[in-house]
């Protein structure tokens, strides 16, 4: 954390997103001592990442003509890489400049598209589908509604958060970073304030639970007026 010296007092200030998350990876924070980039148990463990990858290759693979799809915080690509061959475009995106030059090295299909791009801030790139997993979880109240107010522009938005067991207060603020809500005992729920995203239809896709993880993953799909 930064501080900034206002009169005598000394207040916090939080890092910037792009810092925060250059840190984690610099830092192997979600692990990895042996990988360059490494977004984490839930970017890599199979009782986590197999259930979604189905779920989304079901949904992908039942359109007549493939979708272009927007992946936005994709992090180390280990699950993007399983769906790129359902759509007719994926357009990947993070945050971490070093982390889409290593993905641009790594993955070459004429289909995928990397872009270093800032979500909270940055306009989006087109596409039928967006596809948000394990990402808002990260980010302050005020970053997660920048984001929410561009998604009206998709057909549909899959999104993936960790949520906890049984009842909770939604929303509950955090500083953007390496942490989420569920140490609140909270968790996002886009539909209520003060994000009130507005849908036409929701239709749960998974819901994961694992011995050594808390809470719940869950895969929501949602399809926009």
């Amino acid at each position: 954390m930064k501080k900034k010296e206002n009169g005598s007092k000394s207040i916090k200030k939080p890092w910037p997103t792009k810092d925060a998350m250059e840190q984690i990876y610099k830092m192997k924070l979600w692990g990895g001592s042996n990988s360059d980039f490494y977004s984490g148990t839930g970017s890599h463990h199979p009782e986590i990442i197999n259930p979604y990858i189905n779920a989304v290759t079901s949904f992908f693979t039942s359109f007549k003509e493939p979708l272009t799809i927007c992946d936005l915080g994709c992090g180390d690509f280990n699950v993007g890489q399983n769906l790129v061959k359902h759509t007719q475009k994926y357009i990947a995106v993070d945050i971490v400049p070093e982390l889409i030059v290593r993905n641009k090295e790594t993955f070459k299909e004429k289909k995928i598209e990397f872009h270093c791009l800032d979500i909270a801030v940055d306009d989006l790139p087109s596409g039928d589908c967006v596809l948000l997993r394990q990402v808002l979880q990260h980010l302050s109240n005020a970053e997660v509604k920048s984001i929410v107010d561009k998604l009206g522009d998709f057909k549909y938005i899959i999104l993936s958060e960790h949520l906890p067991d049984g009842d909770f207060v939604p929303n509950r603020d955090i500083v953007s970073g390496q942490g989420i809500r569920l140490k609140k005992q909270s968790g996002l729920d886009v539909l209520a304030p003060p994000f009130n995203l507005k849908v036409k239809e929701e239709k749960q896709l998974s819901s994961v639970t694992t011995s050594d993880y808390k809470g719940r993953i869950v895969t929501t799909l949602y399809q926009v007026f």
